[in-house]
């Protein structure tokens, strides 16, 4: 149960600051953008900054001292472990910070492993998971460091698996997100979806990014697509403010009804009816 009331937690999380508080560099405002070249060296100097440690103190508090006291006790044999010893020891803590959605210490943990053994799975768990993290922080100091991290895990998966549409989609997102130029990781999306129209992670993220930059017809059918395999809070919330957005109030207000359904949160129940209420007038 407790899990269960995590993964709401970071679905809530996801849907409430990802729209609002991450722009998508290069594509709203192309004045406003950085030059690529030197957003590119930034995030690299700052991937070096960030440590395993910085993201698992935060990470401990968020999940419990109970859940924490587990990884605790994994990180102090590991300080001691070597060899295959300390292989596994990565492994379960990558594992157990997966258990409990926390991405940005697991990340670390997969990308260890990926280093070390350069298996292409270690290195899209690795991508994946800091893309993830850059997608639930706001912290100006971590996100760079995220976003480099991600895009040089799905270069080496990449380079191991060159067709890996999880490794094009996972570029694609840390190229938008500022690891590389925006265009080139749409395209990246865009040849995901021309191979695999239902790609789950590729719809989902075009649908993000064509409503950052006021594409709402667009991001709607990204969204529906999505709705048409399987109902989850995130595709229905952005789908219900791209109909906001587009004027289209009884369509807006039935996928916020939706959303209410999915998420036992009062504070995000009351978000949602507070933008029917506004329709409604």
């Amino acid at each position: 149960m407790y899990k269960k009331q995590i993964a709401v937690s970071v679905a809530i999380v996801a849907v409430m600051g990802y729209l609002y508080y991450l722009p998508v560099k290069g594509l709203i405002k192309p004045k406003e953008a950085k030059n690529d070249k030197t957003t590119v060296l930034n995030s690299r100097k700052a991937a070096t900054t960030v440590t395993v440690d910085m993201v698992s103190e935060p990470a401990k508090a968020a999940i419990g001292a109970a859940l924490a006291a587990k990884i605790t006790d994994l990180e102090g044999q590991l300080k001691t472990a070597s060899g295959a010893d300390a292989e596994k020891l990565q492994q379960q803590l990558a594992k157990q910070w997966d258990d409990d959605n926390q991405p940005a210490p697991a990340a670390f943990y997969y990308q260890a492993l990926a280093r070390k053994g350069n298996k292409a799975e270690d290195w899209l768990n690795a991508g994946g998971r800091f893309n993830d993290a850059y997608k639930l922080t706001q912290d100006t100091l971590l996100q760079p460091a995220f976003v480099s991290n991600a895009a040089e895990a799905f270069q080496n998966a990449l380079k191991l698996q060159p067709e890996s549409l999880a490794g094009k989609t996972g570029l694609g997102v840390a190229y938008v997100n500022g690891a590389g130029a925006p265009m080139q990781g749409i395209a990246l999306l865009l040849e995901v979806v021309k191979k695999d129209p239902n790609n789950w992670s590729a719809n989902l993220n075009l649908g993000m990014f064509a409503m950052k930059s006021g594409q709402f017809e667009k991001a709607v059918a990204r969204f529906k697509t999505l709705l048409a395999q399987k109902a989850e809070l995130e595709p229905e919330f952005y789908l219900a403010e791209s109909y906001k957005q587009l004027g289209m109030k009884k369509e807006a207000i039935e996928a916020y009804q939706k959303c209410k359904n999915m998420v036992p949160d009062q504070a995000f129940v009351q978000r949602i009816d507070d933008d029917i209420n506004e329709l409604k007038k």
